[in-house]
């Protein structure tokens, strides 16, 4: 039998296949690289996508802090207006009132007493006086009892003094503002 010597030949079959394996692992590789960049620059897109819907979200959320910011200022403007209204309401109702209050306060006051301070805070009013006697303060809380205009009398202080043989009695009382109904009042005016 003959020899054939099939060594270069393999070896030539070996080299071949190890280029084809080296050409197809480069290939694979370079594909495997291609796939890998293109993923990356998908997801570059999206994140790139993203971070501009979100900056555009962030504009339109100052855009709202600003017009929400706004609306604040008008409503806080819009109850101080609201308070001024009630304010100017309150004193167009009670203008006629201050009249009224000052002729009842003359008309309600008996002879031989004088005030020598009034003072108002709301409704309540603080007159200081002095009388010739304790009657004649008696008698100014009745008439303040009967007044459509004032109320609800109270003494405070009364202190009885003697001065060149003259009794005087200086005294403190309380009284409220009083609002009498429409008609009362329109058969008074």
């Amino acid at each position: 039998m003959a020899h054939i010597n099939l060594l270069p030949w393999r070896e030539e079959r070996r080299k071949q296949q190890q280029q084809q394996f080296a050409v197809v692992g480069g290939g694979a590789a370079v594909l495997g690289a291609l796939l890998v960049l293109l993923a990356h620059m998908q997801m570059d897109g999206r994140i790139e996508n993203q971070n501009q819907r979100n900056k555009f979200m962030d504009t339109e959320i100052a855009a709202l802090n600003k017009k929400i910011s706004k609306i604040k200022d008008l409503e806080k403007t819009k109850t101080a207006l609201l308070a001024r209204m009630d304010i100017i309401q309150q004193l167009q109702h009670s203008r006629p009132q201050s009249v009224h209050l000052m002729d009842q306060l003359v008309y309600t006051l008996p002879d031989g007493l004088y005030l020598k301070k009034i003072s108002q805070s709301g409704n309540a009013l603080t007159l200081t006086g002095v009388a010739q006697s304790n009657a004649r303060v008696s008698a100014y809380m009745r008439n303040i009892d009967g007044s459509e205009w004032m109320a609800q009398p109270k003494l405070d202080v009364i202190k009885t003094q003697d001065v060149d043989n003259k009794r005087s009695a200086e005294f403190t009382l309380r009284a409220n503002q009083a609002t009498p109904s429409r008609k009362t009042e329109e058969g008074h005016s």
